[in-house]
């Protein structure tokens, strides 16, 4: 009869091991899960701010150049309002996708691009004098939202076959 439960307890006891060696390796693999996902929504949300605040500053350049443009050709002074309307609503387009790039993303290199382009793009507000000073604020403008969005594009760019988690 020993001999008969001996082998019988051990099955059990291997039974039992097994699940919970088997349980540990799925309970490991679903955290592991969980880590990959959130990963890719930080990501997914980083990637909206940047790509956001571009577009933001980039709408913003072309309303201060067209605001520009209208002062310095002598358009109507309903033109102009119309288009300092728009230049504000543009401005203000601004700062949503900046809050959200400033608490997703701590990294200084983008946030100094982001704060460079933005600053010159408001810039171009001093630069009604003549065409060719809107020429260069725009073109500085320009300058300063690629470097961002290269700057932006290195640090979101996956570190060796792994999401950022920065």
């Amino acid at each position: 009869m020993l001999a008969v439960l001996v082998p019988a307890a051990l099955a059990v006891v291997a039974t039992l091991l097994g699940a919970i060696v088997s349980g540990r390796f799925q309970e490991r693999a679903a955290e592991r899960q969980i880590r990959v996902t959130h990963s890719e929504t930080i990501r997914r949300d980083r990637l909206e701010a940047v790509t956001a605040l571009a577009c933001a500053a980039s709408d913003h350049r072309t309303a201060m150049w067209k605001r520009g443009d209208a002062i310095l050709t002598g358009a109507g002074l309903d033109r102009i309002a119309t288009l300092r309307g728009e230049s504000h609503m543009t401005r203000s387009a601004i700062a949503r996708p900046q809050v959200a790039l400033r608490v997703l993303i701590e990294d200084q290199a983008v946030r100094t691009a982001a704060a460079r382009m933005v600053t010159l793009t408001y810039a171009m507000r001093e630069a009604y004098a003549t065409t060719g000073d809107l020429t260069a604020a725009r073109e500085a403008a320009k300058d300063a939202h690629d470097t961002f969005v290269n700057t932006a594009a290195h640090y979101l760019r996956p570190a060796t076959g792994q999401e950022s988690t920065r």
